[in-house]
């Protein structure tokens, strides 16, 4: 499984990819992973906080509702646990990855100058 997820990231993020490696330290490191063939979502929860590592979507199943379905599994599975708040950390020029967690009610919360490589990440935050 962890060489299917490496592989699909690589279609998602083809200038930075994780190997399975990376997956499995992930893991190890207490990251929850939801995958299907064409999504993925990796978080780790901490009390009632939760964290989105990271999230990817094939390339060619993009705007499918993929990303919507991957973020509601993951928000119930924290509802359960008793997680209270969701954060994340978005590229500022990353418009699509922005929108989807808009749409699904995150709200922008702070900024990080310059934190991906000279672009800035956007901290956002969601309320469950």
């Amino acid at each position: 499984m962890l060489k299917e997820l490496a592989n699909l990231h690589k279609l998602c993020f083809p200038h930075k990819p994780w190997s399975a490696d990376d997956f499995g330290d992930l893991k190890k490191s207490g990251c929850e992973i939801i995958a299907s063939q064409n999504g993925f979502i990796v978080y780790r929860t901490t009390l009632d906080e939760a964290e989105i590592i990271t999230i990817g979507v094939h390339p060619d199943a993009r705007r499918t509702g993929i990303g919507v379905a991957l973020l509601g599994v993951m928000e119930a599975d924290l509802k359960k646990s008793g997680v209270k708040h969701i954060f994340l950390e978005v590229a500022a020029d990353n418009t699509p990855a922005r929108a989807l967690y808009e749409q699904n009610g995150f709200v922008q919360i702070g900024v990080r100058p310059r934190y991906y490589d000279g672009v800035d990440a956007i901290m956002m935050r969601k309320d469950i």
